[in-house]
């Protein structure tokens, strides 16, 4: 009878994968050091700095993303703005005769 011992998967988060290949892209140590720093295989590092290279070129062909808002998130603050600014005008036209109505 033959037993084979499975290990479980290690599921990295994105935020470790990014610092890795981050690291690995800036050169400044080799896979050797960084897979011994971070716990990891080498080869997991070069998968992993490929991916991030592969997706850095797809970020800039694709052009800059543009965040969807709220209607009314972006026009309250004018809204405010333009309220501050009637109350002021009236002020200065109550107190001063340059802005009076003729």
């Amino acid at each position: 009878m033959v037993y084979v011992m499975t290990k479980k998967r290690k599921v990295h988060a994105p935020e470790f994968k990014a610092r890795v290949s981050l690291a690995a892209i800036k050169g400044m140590s080799t896979s050797s050091e960084l897979a011994s720093q971070f716990k990891i295989h080498p080869t997991q590092i070069s998968s992993w700095k490929k991916q991030a290279v592969e997706g850095l070129v797809d970020t800039f062909r694709n052009g800059p993303k543009q965040l969807v808002q709220d209607p009314e998130e972006l026009t309250a603050p004018l809204y405010q703005e333009i309220g501050r600014l009637k109350m002021q005008l009236d002020y200065l036209k109550k107190n001063t005769g340059h802005f009076s109505d003729e």
